[in-house]
């Protein structure tokens, strides 16, 4: 059905998608952060579901809360990170002209994983 992965951070589920965008689901675990990247062809609307999310947008703190939202262009360099005791839920949906999870510059990676790589 709809792509599904586990991330050393959590995990996201594809909720839906078409011809310019992709509508994703991450959870956060808590004191976790996913890595800080760019994208090339999509700009990412982040919706705080549940838990606090704390990111960097282009050098700039940003702090959400359920019911908030965080919009992030193209290009920008961004990070998500968890930094409470609960679960950090977010629907986030990409918009582009391509929103393939190859579309990733990882500028830096608590995980050890490649610059250039999947999400």
């Amino acid at each position: 059905m709809h792509d599904f992965d586990i991330r050393p951070w959590g995990e996201w589920q594809v909720l839906d998608e078409g011809e310019g965008f992709k509508v994703k689901r991450i959870v956060v675990r808590p004191h976790q952060r996913l890595s800080h990247q760019t994208h090339e062809h999509r700009a990412e609307n982040w919706v705080v579901a549940k838990g606090t999310c704390t990111a960097v947008i282009d050098g700039e703190v940003v702090v959400a809360r359920a019911g908030e939202s965080i919009y992030v262009e193209i290009g920008q360099a961004h990070r998500i990170t968890n930094a409470h005791d609960e679960l950090l839920v977010i629907v986030e949906v990409q918009l582009g002209a391509y929103t393939g999870e190859d579309d990733i510059c990882r500028l830096e990676d608590d995980y050890g994983r490649a610059e250039v790589a999947s999400a």
